[in-house]
């Protein structure tokens, strides 16, 4: 009989103990289960889902901090884009200009005006000259605002009987501003010159 005790009282202490680790593995897979939740709501926080025509486009929000540096050379790149790059057509060259001076301070204004006293879009439209850029490297240093740039490239000017490269150095300043249509990363190029512009070479056609 006590035997018989003695095996119930084990069996109740055997019971007590699955029942505990149940309880206890219970309660982790819980746990385990509301982190990975909170874990998964918070990456699709931070994602978009973009509607293009019949196709749903998935993207990723992150803060302006973390591209500054590529966006900034982004600006820079499509405002010598459109300022440098022209054709001997007076719409072209306006549409062009337009555009990049919503990108850039009156630094940008004087220049234009200044290359329009002298003839300089009037010499390309009757001499039926096209001119293009190549941007080399652009260098932004982010540490302080506004943001100091260089920007290295080369201009080919394509004449009807020639085509001269020229050696395209500017710098100036980004400031940051709000984004709109017409500026998309939400900069201002300020106090922006030219430091060199000159022939490297000159090929015939």
């Amino acid at each position: 009989m006590f035997q018989k005790a003695k095996n119930i009282d084990s069996a109740f202490r055997h019971i007590k103990t699955f029942s505990l680790i149940v309880v206890a593995g219970c309660f982790l897979l819980n746990a385990f289960v509301f982190y990975k939740s909170y874990v998964l709501s918070a990456m699709l926080h931070d994602k978009i889902y973009v509607l293009y025509g019949d196709k749903v486009m998935e993207a990723y929000a992150a803060n302006r901090k973390d591209n500054i540096e590529v966006e900034a050379r982004s600006h820079i790149a499509i405002f010598h884009t459109d300022f440098f790059s022209l054709d001997p057509d007076e719409k072209v060259i306006d549409a062009n200009i337009t555009k990049a001076l919503y990108l850039a301070d009156g630094s940008a204004k004087r220049q234009y005006d200044n290359l329009k006293e002298t003839s300089y879009y009037s010499s390309l439209i009757s001499g039926n000259i096209s001119q293009q850029i190549a941007i080399d490297s652009i260098t932004v240093n982010i540490k302080t605002e506004p943001y100091f740039f260089h920007c290295y490239a080369t201009i080919r000017i394509i004449r009807p009987n020639s085509i001269v490269t020229r050696n395209l150095i500017t710098q100036g300043y980004l400031r940051n501003t709000a984004r709109s249509d017409h500026n998309p990363h939400g900069f201002l190029i300020e106090r922006w010159e030219t430091i060199e512009n000159k022939d490297i070479k000159t090929e015939y056609r």
